[in-house]
């Protein structure tokens, strides 16, 4: 088979073991005679691969026992009017840190639901970086304050989490378990799987018992975090094969260390941004150096018609996923956990090789 290199924003890239296990067990899974596509989630097979996976997720984040872990539908998507539905009062407000597209729509999303507040945000310039800590205006009555660790669609990355005097929730899609993370003052985590821990359908929840004893069970019952937590993420149908999935790659994550992932992250996206900061100026980043993300590299060319030709000749030389989100154009490319350094590698010389023929 022709290699290709992905470099899609999600669904994205799995590990290679990932995908022979999947291979492997999709038949006949654990000898059961049937596909875990066909399984019903009330088996004892799947109870086992549901509780594994909330066991890792812990595990790979480094979470104590305080949080409760669940699965749930509707990607990070649905969490933004989960989240005020189960918390925000007539005498409370969530506290928002817009940093980009999605940041904004968790913010709008919480409007429609109860009293919402701007804590701080960078959209005057172009979502080109993220707010001071120092500058951020968490009003007394805010029951939380909410922000998206790294933004797919600009390319910044919150390198260390604001200090608040509120609870953090943390969106965390496009870099959930790609590095350790400090989670002290962490009431609640989310992040779909599909970019960095498993494919899509799933979106995996963690939050602090004291966070959730702030919660009130206003909101219908399926769309209450307590209904989830306490049926163990079985209270409806889960997208079965999605959680299967997250926990094979969280096996995977776990088998070969957060420490060494996130340094191999680290590699990869350095080997990108040396191309970039090397260009004098060919290649120009759209993030400030200080807050750019190792998951979504963005960058422009000189001109639209030079981005259009080096789609085509990436496109050639098996390179997928490289336009940039259509909101803001330009290119982006995407090295989530599962994507390997050679993929990071043939773009940086395919690169190199385009500035040194159109430069």
């Amino acid at each position: 088979m022709t290699t290709v290199h992905n470099f899609n924003a999600g669904p994205a890239v799995l590990p290679a073991e990932v995908i022979a296990q999947i291979t492997h067990d999709l038949p006949n899974y654990a000898n059961t005679g049937i596909s875990i596509l066909e399984s019903s989630h009330r088996t004892k097979e799947y109870e086992a691969i549901n509780q594994r996976a909330m066991e890792r997720f812990r595990r790979v984040l480094g979470l104590s026992d305080a949080y409760d872990i669940a699965f749930l539908q509707g990607g990070a998507s649905m969490q933004f009017a989960m989240l005020p539905m189960n918390i925000l009062t007539d005498t409370n407000c969530g506290s928002y840190v817009v940093t980009g597209v999605w940041a904004e729509k968790a913010y709008e999303e919480a409007t429609r639901i109860g009293n919402a507040h701007i804590a701080g945000t960078t959209k005057s310039h172009q979502f080109r970086s993220l707010p001071a800590a120092d500058t951020l205006d968490v009003p007394a009555n805010a029951a939380y304050t909410h922000i998206c660790t790294n933004n797919t669609i600009f390319g910044t990355q919150w390198h260390a989490l604001p200090q608040v005097a509120t609870p953090l929730v943390l969106d965390m899609s496009s870099d959930i378990a790609s590095r350790p993370i400090d989670t002290t003052g962490v009431g609640m985590i989310y992040a779909g799987a599909q970019k960095n821990i498993g494919a899509a359908g799933v979106t995996a929840v963690a939050i602090h018992r004291d966070f959730a004893a702030q919660m009130h069970s206003n909101a219908p019952v399926i769309l209450q975090y307590a209904t989830h937590i306490k049926n163990q993420s079985l209270y409806n149908t889960p997208p079965t094969f999605s959680v299967y999935v997250l926990d094979l790659v969280l096996g995977w994550i776990e088998t070969l260390g957060i420490d060494t992932l996130a340094a191999q992250n680290a590699t990869k996206a350095q080997t990108i941004y040396d191309v970039i900061d090397g260009s004098g100026g060919f290649y120009r980043g759209h993030s400030d150096r200080a807050c750019r993300s190792q998951m979504n590299l963005t960058f422009r060319l000189p001109d639209e018609s030079l981005e259009k030709a080096f789609l085509v000749e990436a496109a050639a030389a098996g390179m997928i996923g490289l336009a940039g989100h259509r909101s803001v154009g330009g290119l982006r490319a995407s090295l989530y956990n599962a994507s390997p350094l050679a993929s990071a590698q043939a773009l940086a010389s395919l690169m190199r090789e385009f500035m040194r023929t159109h430069g």
